[in-house]
């Protein structure tokens, strides 16, 4: 049996109008047009649905029966269409993002909040986890995206690298936030905040402080930067700290004392990568969110430049 909706759609119109004629009319069709469509459902189907006489023209039983069926197909082909388009636009499905640490508190969550304005069939989950199991969420097909430490490239995930410059971040009361720049110099045996000894970023502030012939004083030792920003605002210690950290805590800046940024030289960088699965297809809605996020990171960037 090969139905065709339109068959459907004007059989429902010629049982809701009760003629060929009122249903022609309603069609936007002729007359002989919507008979012949009758017909060809009647031999699609092997029986007839209308018993036709001089003056007569009633729906059989089995019409009947079938009206409910044919109402109950259009219905679903309406309901898939009307997803479809939403889909198209963006409007439903489900995103699961895992971010690291220092853009999961607002950054992220700030642009999934844009995002999703106006999208209230759109589900997401968002998850906290460091880079490294990150980049396993993602190669293992299991997240949609993932915002982290740019990673190796490996065959199971598709990445958009970025570098974004460290900032020094300082007391808004320190004679150092009259600076442009900061320089190891300024720093010399000044308390600092500053990650872990493997993490990159403090290898790299390391390297910086030696190469000056400085001394790099940690006073506190951290998992995170977000938590150094509170003891810089103290006045207990300066620190170097990546660009997302620094545009959080200014989107969400605390009621008591501020911290300022200024330039860091020489200069310091991270990787900051947008990861995809690469083993499946990215739907329609992880493809506009990630663009969205690219938008965003390359914003920061200006807006950064623009306030440094």
């Amino acid at each position: 049996m090969n139905l065709t909706v339109r068959q459907l759609q004007t059989f429902r119109e010629v049982m809701r109008s009760g003629s060929i004629s009122e249903a022609a009319r309603n069609l936007g069709r002729t007359q002989p047009a919507v008979s012949s469509m009758i017909a060809g459902l009647e031999d699609e189907l092997g029986f007839s649905l209308f018993d036709r006489g001089p003056g007569r023209f009633l729906p059989t039983p089995e019409a009947l029966f079938f009206a409910e069926e044919a109402e109950a197909i259009l219905l679903r082909i309406d309901r898939t269409r009307a997803n479809l388009r939403s889909l198209s636009a963006h409007n439903h499905g489900r995103l699961k993002i895992a971010s690291h640490p220092a853009a999961s508190g607002i950054f992220v969550p700030r642009i999934l909040g844009e995002f999703l304005r106006g999208k209230p069939d759109v589900e997401a989950t968002v998850m906290m986890r460091s880079s490294a199991v990150i980049e396993d969420l993602v190669a293992s097909q299991q997240f949609d995206v993932g915002f982290a430490e740019t990673p190796e490239p490996r065959n199971s995930i598709r990445q958009e690298d970025f570098e974004l410059e460290h900032l020094c971040a300082v007391p808004e009361n320190d004679p150092l936030a009259e600076a442009d720049e900061i320089t190891p110099k300024d720093l010399h045996g000044l308390p600092m905040a500053a990650l872990f000894d493997e993490h990159p970023s403090f290898v790299q502030t390391s390297a910086a402080f030696a190469s000056q012939n400085c001394a790099l004083k940690r006073r506190f030792e951290l998992q995170t930067f977000l938590p150094g920003l509170t003891l810089v605002a103290s006045g207990l210690c300066y620190m170097i700290c990546d660009m997302i950290t620094a545009d959080s805590y200014l989107h969400a800046p605390p009621t008591g004392p501020k911290v300022v940024f200024r330039r860091f030289r020489p200069r310091i960088a991270s990787g900051i990568s947008i990861l995809t699965p690469a083993h499946r297809p990215v739907s329609l809605l992880t493809t506009e969110f990630c663009r969205q996020l690219l938008e965003e990171v390359r914003r920061l960037e200006n807006r950064m430049a623009e306030s440094l």
